[in-house]
């Protein structure tokens, strides 16, 4: 694999819209972290209160600069009218370049639609659309062990869990945690 991708824009289904970042987006990125922030604050080190427009607004277009430059694939997770967000994922290359071919898939779920399977049916996607679309050989998912929730969205989506790492730094609570450590080829 070259040391650059062009990556694919969007993908969609008839519930939702995945699709990176854009200048503007800051507001309707602010909306749902500020309401879902006591949601996320537990399992998500960058959730804070009160994120403002600005800030949200220069997220997105960092996002999406790392986009162009084939260094990191932050999307937001639109309702199927891309006019309010239920949430983020990507394809994050902490797993090494693109020569690896792996990406370790994050997400979060905006608290109002927490609990109803979309983040089952988003990983299900990005999962689809990343062994079709992207040059993806591996995908990986990460949890924090006590998230049973995430746990729950990566067995329903066919992953398999690879192993627990006892005692790993968490940035959340300041102290160890045991992590969750997923993976599924394509193919």
């Amino acid at each position: 694999m070259d040391d650059y991708l062009f990556a694919p824009e969007t993908t969609h289904t008839d519930s939702f819209l995945l699709r990176s970042w854009m200048p503007g987006d800051g507001p309707a990125l602010s909306d749902a972290t500020n309401s879902s922030y006591a949601h996320l604050k537990r399992f998500m080190p960058w959730a804070v209160p009160d994120q403002s427009n600005e800030r949200s607004e220069r997220l997105c277009r960092e996002f999406r600069g790392r986009y162009l430059l084939g260094s990191n694939f932050v999307l937001g997770v639109w309702d199927p009218t891309d006019s309010r967000v239920l949430g983020g994922c990507g394809f994050h290359l902490r797993e090494g370049g693109l020569h690896t071919a792996t990406a370790e898939v994050g997400m979060w779920i905006r608290a109002s639609e927490a609990g109803r399977g979309l983040g089952t049916a988003v990983l299900v996607e990005l999962i689809r659309w990343g062994f079709s679309d992207w040059p993806w050989l591996r995908l990986v998912w990460k949890c924090d062990a006590e998230n049973r929730a995430s746990r729950r969205v990566a067995e329903k989506a066919g992953m398999s869990l690879e192993g627990v790492s006892r005692g790993e730094y968490s940035a959340t609570s300041k102290g160890r945690r045991d992590g969750c450590r997923y993976a599924i080829l394509r193919g």
